[in-house]
C-alpha cells in the first residue's frame, strides 16, 4: 500500500511511521472504540472479525500488506463495527489516525489509493458473506488460504486450527476434517499449528469462485500493490 503512494506522498508520511511489531492474536481495535491509529501491514496479516452478542465470530476479510487497518478514520466514522485481530504475527507501520485525515483531505493521490483500496476491501467482505453461505467449509478453507498465502512472503502459515475455526465461524471439528481431506489430496501439510501450502495449483482447482472474484478486483483497483 505504502509503495503504491507517489515518492512525495510518501515522503510525508515517512517520518511518522512507527514500525510495530504485531504478535499473533493481537487485537488493534475492537467494535465501536474511537481509531487512534491506522495501521499498515508488511509482513503480518489482521483479520477483521463480527462478534455476536454471545461471543461467537466470524472473520469479515483479511488485511495484509496490500492494505489498511482503521479504514474509518477516512472515511469519516470515527469507530468500525467490527473487531480487528492479528492473524498472522508479523510487522506493521503505525501512523496517527488524526494525521492520516489531515492527508487524505490535502492529497488527491492519496484520496484515489484510500478509496480505491476500500473499493477492493468491500468486494472481498460482500465475497465472504456469499461464500459462507453458499459453499462448503472444504472450499472456504481453501479460499482463506489462498487469500491468506496472497499477503505472506512464504508458503508457510503459522495458524491453530482452532483460530481458524473462529475466524470461519465453524466447528473446530469441521475444519479438523477439511484440513485433513486437503493433507490427503498432497495440498497442504499441517503439523501442530505450521500450515504449509504445498499445491497451490491444487488449491485453486479446488476453491469455489469467490478467491477468484477477489483477486481480479484487488489486481485491478490495486495493481502492484503487494498482493501475490
Amino acid at each position: 500500500m505504502l509503495a503504491a503512494l507517489p515518492t512525495d506522498e510518501y515522503a510525508r508520511l515517512a517520518p511518522h511511521l512507527e514500525s510495530v511489531s504485531l504478535p499473533l492474536g493481537q487485537v488493534l481495535y475492537e467494535s465501536g472504540h474511537e481509531l487512534r491509529h491506522v495501521y499498515f501491514p508488511t509482513d503480518s496479516i489482521v483479520s477483521l472479525l463480527y462478534v455476536m452478542l454471545d461471543g461467537a465470530s466470524a472473520e469479515v476479510s483479511v488485511v495484509g500488506n496490500d492494505g489498511i487497518i482503521g479504514i474509518a478514520l477516512f472515511m469519516g466514522g470515527e469507530t468500525m463495527p467490527n473487531r480487528a485481530v492479528v492473524q498472522s504475527a508479523g510487522q506493521a507501520y503505525r501512523l496517527p489516525g488524526q494525521l492520516l485525515k489531515r492527508e487524505f483531505q490535502d492529497s488527491i493521490a492519496l484520496q484515489h489509493l484510500l478509496l480505491r483500496y476500500t473499493q477492493a476491501l468491500l468486494t472481498q467482505m460482500a465475497q465472504t458473506a456469499v461464500c459462507n453461505r453458499h459453499h462448503s467449509l472444504d472450499q472456504q478453507l481453501c479460499r482463506w488460504l489462498l487469500l491468506s498465502r496472497d499477503r505472506l512472503p512464504s508458503d508457510e502459515l503459522l495458524m491453530t486450527q482452532e483460530l481458524i475455526a473462529n475466524m470461519l465461524g465453524v466447528r473446530r471439528e469441521g475444519v479438523t476434517a477439511a484440513a485433513g481431506k486437503l493433507q490427503a489430496a498432497g495440498l497442504i501439510h499441517y503439523h501442530r499449528g505450521h500450515i504449509t501450502i504445498v499445491d497451490r495449483a491444487g488449491l485453486e482447482a479446488r476453491t469455489c469462485e469467490c478467491y477468484a472474484v477477489v483477486k481480479r478486483e484487488y489486481d485491478r483497483l490495486l495493481p502492484g500493490s503487494g498482493v501475490a
